[in-house]
């Protein structure tokens, strides 16, 4: 289960079902070029891996070339893609006044600013969930 949860208090504030080597994508808009920026990320077992990072154009912070760390490339699109498959146990986020960021998976887009207040931090991350648990949370099916 991909859960959603305050970073200070923990509580939960999204659960969904996803299944082994289902993605999800957080959108934003890029704070200096003001270009929208789409990272990909996978439930693994019990963990996420950072599957790639997309954007159309270059700005403070983003990957410049290819290194041991990653795979920098132009997809078909003309989009930049930084390719990293990096595994990790969670991915925090901290909702941005206009960065617009957006959890797309399972065919929704939800507004993180729905989920919490911007400035604060939200936790990404893959949870044993329980028939229980979904029906008491904001869970989705």
């Amino acid at each position: 289960m991909l859960t959603v949860s305050a970073a200070t208090g923990g509580d939960t504030v999204l659960c969904a079902p996803m299944a082994e080597g289902e993605e999800f994508v957080i959108s934003f808009v890029h704070s200096v070029n003001k270009r929208p920026v789409y990272d990909t990320l996978r439930v693994e077992g019990d963990h996420l891996v950072i599957v790639k990072s997309r954007f159309d154009s270059f700005g403070a912070g983003m990957p410049d070339g290819s290194t041991t760390e990653g795979t920098l490339s132009t997809g078909k699109d003309g989009w930049i893609e930084w390719t990293i498959n990096r595994p990790v146990p969670e991915v925090t986020v901290r909702v941005g006044r206009v960065a617009e960021h957006v959890l797309h998976f399972k065919g929704r887009e939800i507004r993180l600013s729905e989920l919490a207040e911007p400035g604060k931090a939200l936790s990404f991350k893959v949870e044993k969930g329980s028939f229980v648990r979904a029906m008491k949370g904001r869970c989705m099916r």
